[in-house]
């Protein structure tokens, strides 16, 4: 009797399985909605080498920073950053689908839907659905959604609301950080942020060394 039952169970969580896929597959799919292959992204970022004309050093931070701002403003960044405890997906940042909702530490609720249900190590392209080892919603302080770029950049640089990040560590996660480095690598129908993070994270590095001036407003 016990594996008769233990044969059901196994069946039944295939079933829920197999049932989530289908649900999940065609809601997460893209946040790009469509395609089969990776969206090309014809947004670049120019290099550092453009800024250094700018001789006032302020204004020159500013520029960098406001380039960067391509990245941390495409849907690949924000969809992960909103304001509220609900994620959004698609390039046009629509609630995300199936319902799911922060959680404590950005995984999901005890009890709930948790990310780690559908969203796994890496992108799994045939149910189009994104995945990263570290995948989680950014905590609320770190929202940026409905804030302007100069407000996103204050907040970076405020340690209270940044993950305690000095600007060094601020710099090495722009540039290495491997779930910010799937911006560049979404997996099918989803449109890439612009540039590359290499280049994404020079404009990061010169800002700072710029004096890590804020555009206003």
């Amino acid at each position: 009797m016990s594996r008769l039952r233990h044969a059901g169970m196994v069946v039944l969580a295939g079933a829920l399985a197999a049932g989530i896929l289908a649900i999940a597959g065609p809601a997460l799919q893209g946040e790009a909605d469509a395609a089969n292959t990776p969206a090309a992204n014809a947004a670049t970022l120019r290099p550092v080498s453009d800024f250094t004309r700018i001789r006032d050093k302020q204004a020159r931070a500013v520029a960098l920073f406001e380039e960067a701002g391509k990245v941390i403003a495409s849907p690949r960044c924000m969809n992960c950053h909103p304001a509220g405890d609900r994620p959004t997906q698609t390039d046009s940042m629509r609630p995300h689908q199936p319902l799911v909702v922060r959680g404590e530490g950005g995984h999901g609720p005890v009890g709930g839907l948790a990310c780690n249900t559908c969203h796994h190590d890496a992108n799994y392209d045939p149910a189009r659905v994104p995945g990263n080892p570290k995948w989680a919603l950014a905590p609320l302080e770190m929202a940026w959604q409905g804030k302007t770029l100069g407000q996103i950049c204050v907040q970076l640089k405020d340690r209270t609301r940044n993950g305690d990040m000095d600007m060094a560590k601020l710099v090495h996660h722009m540039a290495e950080d491997e779930l910010v480095g799937w911006g560049w690598n979404p997996g099918a129908g989803r449109t890439p942020a612009p540039g590359t993070q290499k280049q994404f994270g020079a404009l990061i590095k010169a800002w700072a060394d710029a004096g890590a001036a804020c555009p206003k407003g």
